[in-house]
C-alpha cells in the first residue's frame, strides 16, 4: 500500500500516467525513467509510475525491465479520475500524463505526452532542477 502523505513535503515527485505494461510506448518510456532515474534522485525527486495494470503485471514489468522506482496499480482508475487524465482515442486506451508535484503537493507542470513518448522526461528533470 502507497501513501503520497508519505513522501509530501519530504521530495519532489514525478507523477506519470501511462497505459500499459510491456507496450512499445510504455517500456520506451519506463526505461527512460530507468535510465535517468538516479538524475531524478540526486535532483531529490522520487519518481512514481501509475497504470491500471494489476499488482502482478506491475511485478512482471519491474523485474522484466530493471525497473527502480515504484509502479501503482489504480486498477479501478481513481486516482487516474483524481488527477483529470484524460483517455484517447474515444476513451479505448488511457491517457498518458506526467505531473511535476512540489514538496509542498503543488502541481507545478502537466505533461500530455501521448504522441510525444519520452521527451517530456528530460524536460521534467529540467523542471526540478529549478525547484529545489
Amino acid at each position: 500500500m502507497f501513501h503520497l502523505t508519505d513522501v509530501l513535503g519530504k521530495q519532489n515527485l514525478v507523477i506519470y500516467f501511462y497505459p500499459k505494461d510491456n507496450t512499445q510506448g510504455c517500456t520506451k518510456e519506463a526505461c527512460t525513467f530507468r535510465d535517468m532515474y538516479q538524475d531524478f534522485t540526486d535532483a531529490g525527486a522520487e519518481v512514481i509510475g501509475i497504470s491500471s495494470d494489476s499488482k502482478a503485471s506491475h511485478i512482471d514489468f519491474t523485474e522484466s525491465h530493471k525497473l527502480p522506482f515504484k509502479l501503482l496499480s489504480d486498477e479501478d482508475k481513481k486516482v487516474r479520475k483524481l488527477f483529470g487524465v484524460p483517455s484517447d482515442l474515444f476513451g479505448l486506451i488511457d491517457g498518458r500524463v506526467t505531473y511535476i508535484v512540489d514538496k509542498q503537493g503543488i502541481i507545478r507542470y502537466i505533461f500530455k505526452s501521448q504522441t510525444q513518448i519520452g521527451k517530456h522526461i528530460s524536460e521534467s528533470l529540467r523542471i526540478i532542477h529549478t525547484l529545489n
